[in-house]
């Protein structure tokens, strides 16, 4: 049959519009004033609270195929890192809205593809000088911490009177202390012991006070137990977006938990530092930063922390509490569930008895079955699941459980998966406590502790199987009061040596339950890259400037194939070539997703109140980076003071504070190079093919230009 092929990118470009049309959805939840969004269940009518690009692609109808390639990019990126959802979404949009300009402007598809993947290599090449050590990071925050917070004080109390008296009256509140962040300044004569206190006040968090150097006493605030080492400077956190820890609930669940550090480490800014750490990570999520920093410090108290500290992402879960208040999130020792009010009554028993423990690695129900599991063939299945309560072989399997139960003198069962209704109420009856939906991380964690070995049926159970010394307890708040949310009991059960530790994640709004855990594991996996990279990019803007300073020097700099310098920016064949006639707008339209990404930020964090006014304090950095002869260099400097990419109109800029913002390596060139993919993907096959016998109509018509015959 006579075929044409019709490039659709020559007209209409559908697959790159929809990808802008998709991305404009989420161009609010950039930066670190992000705004939520509802998304409502049209089937329930049911809200949920989202402020993340993976959660909102998914609630999205992608019924296209670009749609869908959208999402599987979306999700292995979330997948992988757990962060830069965002950026990758904003730019597909930039990116493909570029992408159609240069189509429009007869750029041919290749030129598009090679100059673009170059461009990016080259800028990926030249960010890494933006690249700073987990150690270097450590050190400056810790040496910047009093000096920035300090001004801070000053600044606020006479820009604010009540400030000051704020502060009287926070000081003198009877409130727990935690040590959290710990820094050794021997430089300056100063051993610099952070201790956080919880205010009651809105506007920020008290981090230490002390003394002049030369009193060597210890000062102590009225009522609250706060002890501080000799400091020449006074110390007042307040910001508007980060605010340390302000109080570890966690410590009054765990009467051991108290004050002082066993011993101090080799150095102490390598492990105390990863507080500073998460929160010039954090972005402005402000309360993940005050769980993140306690499960730093309950590491610590542990002994646990190495010269690495890196966290070990399997010993944090999460348990999810609805109905009680934000600020009732804390980090508990152990594993915190929910159980139903009948299982609750079994946990009061067990309470300050150690109990024997079994560990199932699958599901606990009859027809359970592991992968291994191979089915006789020729076989008909008549009844996948007969009902238990109808006597016969379900009553027998319901009667031999127990009593291999009891005949082990079994008191607590972790399961991996689900959980036989009937067989939980007959455990119930005979004091059996069996939690379902267990994760693999905690059982080992518990097999370790208690010397307990998994097994897939309870057939396999033996006495070497059976573990002890587990405890089992109603969870309480931190103010001591056990929480009874109705439908569903929260419990504790713990273990000598078990290195769990739960997250324990409130909210009043049933909408906002899943974007609070959500910002929770954002920024444990941004510490943890951050960690495992073992270095970090210079935030708040700055690796996107640099690149933009490096496309206008590439796109004003001619090119000059035989040059060996040319070669090392752009390998590429193609690129070598004197046909590069169109090197300049395609990276143009590179650079333009990362001004648009910029500016974009700028306005939802309120720094300026236009794009147009974004775009005008991009340029004007771009101007003076060109001027001062070495762009990397003006950055790095521009940073260092606290003034990169800052707008003068934002409601907030006569009163902000001085702080380091970072952001991961891997994880945002990831993001990069996944939107481009992306793009030059969709690009290259949104065509259609057509065929019929109307080929010699296609020929003479007047879009004849637009098909390739074959």
């Amino acid at each position: 049959l006579p075929m044409a092929f019709r490039d659709v990118n020559a007209r209409r470009h559908i697959g790159l519009q929809q990808l802008s049309s998709l991305a404009l959805a989420g161009r609010t939840l950039l930066g670190p004033m992000k705004s939520c969004k509802f998304v409502v269940d049209e089937s329930t009518n049911q809200s949920t609270l989202i402020c993340s690009a993976v959660r909102l692609i998914e609630s999205l109808d992608l019924t296209s195929a670009a749609g869908q390639l959208l999402h599987e990019t979306i999700q292995a990126q979330n997948k992988e890192f757990k962060t830069g959802m965002s950026t990758l979404l904003f730019l597909v949009g930039a990116w493909s809205s570029a992408v159609v300009e240069c189509l429009q402007q007869n750029v041919p598809v290749s030129a598009i593809v090679a100059v673009m993947s170059e461009g990016l290599n080259s800028c990926c090449e030249r960010v890494q000088c933006l690249q700073i050590a987990i150690h270097d990071a450590n050190k400056e925050l810790c040496s910047s911490s009093v000096e920035s917070k300090t001004c801070q004080m000053g600044r606020d109390s006479l820009l604010n009177p009540h400030v000051s008296l704020c502060f009287k009256k926070i000081v003198s509140t009877p409130e727990e202390v935690v040590p959290i962040n710990s820094c050794s300044h021997q430089e300056d004569g100063c051993d610099f012991n952070r201790r956080l206190v919880s205010p009651s006040a809105a506007f920020g968090s008290i981090a230490s006070i002390g003394k002049p150097v030369g009193d060597k006493s210890t000062p102590v605030i009225s009522g609250s137990g706060v002890s501080t080492s000799g400091c020449s400077k006074q110390k007042l956190t307040h910001s508007r977006y980060f605010s340390t820890l302000r109080k570890s609930h966690f410590s009054s669940q765990q009467g051991n938990f108290q004050g002082r550090i066993a011993g101090p480490p080799a150095d102490p800014c390598e492990c105390y530092g990863l507080g500073r750490l998460a929160v010039a990570l954090s972005h402005g999520n402000e309360t993940s930063v005050k769980l993140l920093e306690s499960i730093v410090a309950y590491r610590h108290e542990r002994a646990e922390c190495s010269s690495s500290s890196q966290i070990n992402i399997a010993e944090v879960v999460t348990c999810c509490l609805l109905g009680l208040p934000e600020g009732y999130s804390c980090v508990s020792p152990g594993f915190v569930t929910l159980v139903p009010p009948e299982q609750a009554t079994v946990v009061k028993r067990f309470e300050d008895k150690p109990l024997r423990i079994l560990l199932i690695d699958g599901d606990l129900t009859e027809q359970y079955r592991h992968l291994g599991f191979n089915r006789p063939c020729n076989v008909k299945t008549m009844l996948e699941h007969p009902s238990l309560w109808e006597g016969g072989a379900g009553d027998s399997w319901l009667s031999s459980t127990l009593d291999i139960l009891k005949g082990f003198e079994v008191n607590l069962v972790l399961v991996k998966g689900n959980v036989c209704t009937n067989l939980m109420e007959r455990c119930i009856a005979s004091s059996v406590l069996v939690v379902g939906s267990v994760s693999w991380a905690v059982l080992c964690a518990f097999g370790e502790a208690t010397s307990a070995q998994p097994v897939t049926y309870l057939t396999q159970l033996n006495a070497t199987c059976v573990g002890s010394g587990a405890h089992v307890e109603l969870w309480k708040a931190h103010d001591g009061r056990a929480v009874d949310l109705g439908e569903l009991v929260p419990v504790r059960i713990k273990a000598p040596g078990v290195p769990l530790l739960t997250a324990v994640l409130t909210t009043a709004v049933a909408s906002k339950m899943q974007l609070v855990e959500d910002r929770f594991w954002t920024l444990v996996y941004r510490l943890h890259h951050a960690l495992n990279d073992e270095k970090v990019f210079l935030g708040g803007g700055a690796v996107e400037l640099l690149c933009l300073s490096h496309i206008q020097v590439l796109v004003e700099r001619p090119l000059q194939p035989a040059t060996k310098n040319a070669v090392e920016e752009f390998p590429s064949p193609w690129l070598a070539a004197p046909a590069a006639e169109h090197r300049s707008v395609v990276l143009q339209a590179l650079v333009s997703g990362w001004r648009q990404y910029l500016s974009v930020v700028l306005c939802n964090a309120a720094e300026a109140a236009s794009e147009l006014e974004a775009s005008t304090v991009v340029d004007r950095h771009l101007k003076k980076a060109a001027d001062s002869g070495s762009p990397s260099a003006y950055i790095l400097r521009e940073f260092s003071r606290g003034g990169l990419l800052r707008g003068g109109s934002g409601p907030f800029a006569p009163h902000r504070e001085h702080l380091k913002v970072y952001d991961n390596v891997t994880a945002k060139t990831e993001a990069w190079r996944r939107a481009l993919d992306l793009v030059l993907l969709v690009l290259q096959t949104d065509a259609e093919i057509i065929t019929g016998p109307k080929r010699n109509q296609l020929l003479n018509s007047h879009v004849s230009s637009e098909f390739r015959f074959l």
